[in-house]
C-alpha cells in the first residue's frame, strides 16, 4: 500500500468509520488492561467524549515523569495526552502529534475543560505525520519521552518513524511504547484490506523485523517492557489472517551513548532507593529487570546506563569496581532476543537481556 493511500486509508477509518470504541471490529485496540492507581485516577478526570474515542493496545505511562516533556505520535482524540498532563505536572510539557482531523478536533475541543479540571494548561496538538516530525515543527532533541499508542503499525513508512523519534529525543531520552506485532510477516495483499489496517492488524510488524529495525536507526538495545497474545474476538476476521499470531507489547528504546549489541559485563551493580512515588517496593525496568529496594542488583553495561545516564539517576546509588574491566558477557545473557508473547499463558518474560542468573529476574 502506497503511503498516500495507506494515510488516506486510516484517517478515513479513524476520523469517519470509527466514532467510538463499540465500532472496532477487533479487541486488537481495546486490550490495554487495567492502568495503575495512579494512572486511573487520572482517566477517572478526563473528559468523556475523549476516552470514548480512546484506541490503544497497551500501557504507554512510564514511571518519573515530573518536568518533562513528552510527546506522543498518533495522539487521536487525545486521552493519554491529557494523562500524561497530570502527571508531567504545571512545569511539564506534552505534544500531540496525529493527522487525522476529526480525532484532532475532539482533543482541541477540551482542552479548555482540562486546563480547568487540572488548574493548569501545558498540552498541545499539532497536525502532521509521524513519518515528518519537523514539518510539525518538533525539533531536534527537545523532547524527553516520546509515547505511542498502537499506532506505529498504521504507518507506511515505520523507519522514518523510529528515525524522527531519534532525532527529536534528547540524549538520555527514551521511546516507551505500545503497538501490535506479529509472529511472522504480514503477506503484502492483506496490506489492501482498509477493516484489517484500521484494525492494527495487517500492517503489524514482525517482531524480528522491528528489532532490527530499531537497532538500524540508532536504538541498540530495545528492551521489552511486557506483552500478551491478542485474540481477536471476530472468527471473520481470524480467518482472514490465518495462522498468525498477533501481540500487544510494550518496548522502551533508549537514546543513550555507548550502548553495546550484547549484555557485557563490567562488575556493576545498582541499589534502587525505593524513592518512586509510585514505585516504592520495587522499580520495574522492562520484562528482566525488576529492582527490589536496597537490594544490591547485579546489572549489564547497558542497564547500568540506562538508570545512569537518564532521568532515573537521582532514584539509585551506583556500585562500580574502581577500574572498569570487561568480564566477558553478562552471566545468563544468552543473547536473548526481545520477542514477544504469542501463546496463551500470560505475559512473556523475554527481552534484550540476561534471562536469569545475576542480578536479572
Amino acid at each position: 500500500m502506497a503511503a498516500a493511500s495507506s494515510h488516506e486509508s486510516v484517517q478515513e477509518y479513524y476520523g469517519r468509520v470509527l466514532q467510538g470504541t463499540g465500532d472496532l471490529k477487533t479487541k486488537a485496540c481495546t486490550c490495554a488492561g487495567r492502568p495503575p492507581p495512579h494512572v486511573l485516577a487520572a482517566i477517572k478526570r478526563i473528559h468523556h467524549e475523549v476516552n470514548d474515542r480512546y484506541y490503544g493496545c497497551g500501557l504507554t505511562i512510564p514511571h518519573v515523569l515530573e518536568g518533562l516533556t513528552v510527546l506522543d505520535l498518533g495522539c487521536g482524540a487525545g486521552r493519554d495526552c491529557y494523562v500524561l498532563s497530570q502527571l508531567v505536572g504545571p512545569q511539564g510539557h506534552v505534544i500531540g502529534v496525529d493527522m487525522t482531523q476529526e480525532q484532532l478536533d475532539v482533543a482541541c475541543k477540551h482542552l479548555e475543560f482540562h486546563k480547568q479540571q487540572f488548574g493548569f494548561g501545558n498540552v498541545e496538538f499539532k497536525k502532521g505525520f509521524i513519518e515528518d516530525l519537523a514539518a510539525a515543527g518538533i525539533a531536534s532533541e527537545s523532547v524527553d519521552l516520546i509515547v505511542s499508542n498502537c499506532v506505529v503499525n498504521l504507518s507506511p513508512d515505520k523507519e522514518s518513524v523510529l528515525r524522527e523519534a531519534f532525532r527529536v529525543l534528547k540524549w538520555g531520552g527514551e521511546m516507551y511504547f505500545s503497538d501490535v506485532y506479529s509472529d511472522r510477516r504480514v503477506p503484502k495483499e492483506l496490506l489492501l484490506d482498509p477493516v484489517l489496517y484500521g484494525e492494527c492488524l495487517s500492517g503489524a510488524l514482525y517482531w524480528n523485523d522491528f528489532l532490527r529495525l530499531a537497532r538500524k536507526t540508532g536504538f541498540t538495545d530495545p528492551r521489552l517492557v511486557e506483552t500478551h497474545r491478542l485474540g481477536l474476538g471476530n472468527p471473520e476476521i481470524e480467518a482472514l489472517v490465518g495462522h498468525i499470531a498477533f501481540t500487544s507489547t510494550t518496548y522502551r528504546l533508549w537514546k543513550l551513548r555507548g550502548l553495546e549489541s550484547d549484555c557485557e559485563d563490567y562488575g556493576q551493580a545498582v541499589v534502587y532507593r525505593g524513592t518512586v512515588p509510585t514505585a516504592r517496593r520495587v522499580f520495574t525496568l522492562d520484562s528482566h529487570h525488576a529492582i527490589e529496594a536496597g537490594r544490591v542488583f547485579a546489572v549489564c553495561g547497558n542497564t547500568y546506563a540506562m538508570l545512569h545516564d537518564t532521568r532515573l539517576a537521582p532514584h539509585f546509588k551506583f556500585l562500580e569496581p574502581e577500574s572498569k574491566v570487561h568480564l566477558g558477557l553478562f552471566a545468563a545473557c544468552g543473547k536473548k532476543e526481545g520477542a514477544p508473547q504469542f501463546t496463551d499463558d500470560g505475559a512473556a518474560s523475554g527481552g534484550s537481556c540476561c534471562s536469569g542468573g545475576g542480578g536479572c529476574c
